[in-house]
């Protein structure tokens, strides 16, 4: 870069010792984020849209009888995109958070916090719904800093009131929808439709969600994003040179102030005009008129030419507002953009580092182990395990017992047929209760006798191989031991 230009980032490091809604008397400034337009805002709310009807109308999709989505904690049943998920599947969820982390890890690496102005339900939920909402019934920024300055009169009551009664109902509702996620939406009709009295549990558990879905959207808001949520400090650790972040092109910009539009100023160095992203910084000023839109913008109220801060959730506002000043003054737009910092300092554009390829390569490979497992994962889980407190018993005809209790899991949506098949020929099976099929997507319990003739034992100990089948198809082998008496003899030859 050419020394001559003299460029530097703002000296002003005020914003280093205070939160960007920190007044100076250290008390909460509140926000009044400015609506933009541009195409990023239109891609944002397309996005915004997408998920959002993802959101609500999920739980209500079913598959084969069985909803497409289910986050049972309190029965441990779990359904991704209508795979169903038992305990017995615990290393499978372990693998796939492990791959969800990795996979965080690499978007943030590339991204920096895209996920967060994009994708988070926070920041959908505010920007796309209470704040919508907010300016309809109170009016834009200005409108709204006025009429939380102006005393309490008949207007300010009945905006206020009707702004909050909509805002607990949109929190209610998103309750409901949490809810029918984890408890599924056949229990959830029941609950709402029923007597009150009868589920006072449930109803009490929706309206204290309800009041904490309130209470973030109607007066923490980004404070989620600046203080609480841990992204933010994971993303400081991630992020690198050759992110790709939202990013002001301070070499461009500075220094800042008014210009007149149409303004024509040529440069020549050595009878050859200077590219034209340098070409301002020979002039008084930069491209960058500091007419502060960003910063009304941005829902966290930094400003995003002091350089890349944690609070910045790369909801690409600002890039709009700063193209759309551009354009007014017949500059090239970008001033502020999507790049990495290395991209603005050399003007190189993004490459993949030997850190982004590593996590691609894990990344890769744990979701090949996953998809490996996911695919080779038997329909029916089985649990053979010796009756506790019982050694074996002595029957007639010279035979010898041993109890076992089984367990098995149907993961399929459709009854299953099912059959034990021992490897021993004089060894024989015999339930205690009649097994012939289990149910889809339940837990079947059940005890057997194995039965061998005592003179075929000749240790304490034999191990015994159990075929699970359905119909022809072995679905799984469970190896076992018997418990037999030995005697004396068989004892002297071992």
């Amino acid at each position: 870069m050419n020394t001559e230009l003299n460029v530097t980032t703002p000296a002003d490091d005020y914003f280093r010792s205070h939160l960007p809604n920190q007044n100076e008397n250290g008390g909460r400034q509140w926000l009044y984020p400015r609506a933009t337009s541009g195409r990023f805002t239109k891609w944002r709310t397309v996005v915004a849209v997408g998920l959002l009807v993802a959101l609500f109308v999920g739980p209500f999709i079913w598959v084969d009888g069985h909803p497409l989505f289910l986050f049972n904690v309190l029965e441990r049943r779990f359904i991704f995109f209508g795979v169903t998920f038992w305990p017995q599947d615990f290393y499978l969820v372990a693998i796939g958070l492990i791959t969800f982390i990795v996979f965080i890890t690499l978007f943030t690496v590339v991204f920096g916090r895209v996920f967060c102005g994009w994708a988070c339900p926070q920041t959908i939920f505010m920007e796309m719904v209470f704040r919508k909402v907010e300016t309809w019934i109170e009016g834009d920024y200005n409108a709204r800093k006025r009429l939380d300055a102006a005393p309490w009169t008949t207007e300010k009551i009945l905006k206020k009131t009707a702004k909050h009664g909509a805002f607990f109902l949109v929190s209610f509702a998103i309750s409901n929808t949490f809810l029918v996620y984890i408890i599924g939406r056949d229990q959830w009709s029941t609950l709402i439709t029923d007597n009150p009295a009868q589920h006072l549990a449930g109803l009490t558990t929706i309206l204290v969600f309800t009041g904490v879905f309130y209470g973030v959207f109607a007066y923490l808001r980004e404070i989620v994003c600046t203080t609480i949520c841990p992204y933010g400090r994971l993303q400081s650790v991630l992020l690198d040179k050759n992110s790709l972040i939202v990013a002001y092109d301070y070499i461009r910009g500075e220094p800042r102030g008014k210009r007149v539009k149409n303004e024509e100023l040529k440069v020549k160095n050595n009878s050859t005009t200077l590219h034209s992203s340098l070409l301002t910084h020979h002039l008084p000023k930069g491209d960058c008129v500091d007419c502060k839109l960003c910063v009304h913008v941005c829902p966290t109220g930094i400003d995003i030419r002091n350089g890349t801060q944690m609070e910045c959730i790369n909801c690409t506002a600002c890039m709009d507002a700063c193209d759309e000043v551009m354009s007014k003054i017949d500059r090239p737009s970008g001033l502020i953009r999507m790049d990495s910092q290395q991209g603005i300092d050399t003007r190189k554009p993004f490459r993949f580092t030997k850190r982004i390829m590593a996590y691609s390569g894990v990344l890769v490979l744990l979701l090949g182990v996953l998809g490996f497992l996911l695919i080779s994962r038997p329909a029916l889980d089985v649990t053979i395990l010796r009756a506790p407190g019982q050694l074996f018993q002595r029957e007639a005809n010279g035979q010898v017992a041993n109890l076992y209790s089984v367990e098995l899991i149907n993961k399929t949506y459709r009854a299953l047929p099912v059959r034990f098949r021992l490897n021993r020929p004089d060894a024989t099976l015999r339930f205690v209760q009649p097994l012939s099929q289990t149910q889809p997507g339940e837990l079947t319990q059940t005890m057997f006798f194995i039965t061998l003739p005592e003179k075929a034992i000749h240790a304490d100990k034999t191990r015994l191989t159990i075929d699970v089948l359905t119909g022809d198809t072995v679905v799984d082998q469970v190896e076992t031991s018997f418990l037999g008496p030995i005697s004396m003899g068989e004892r002297m030859k071992e």
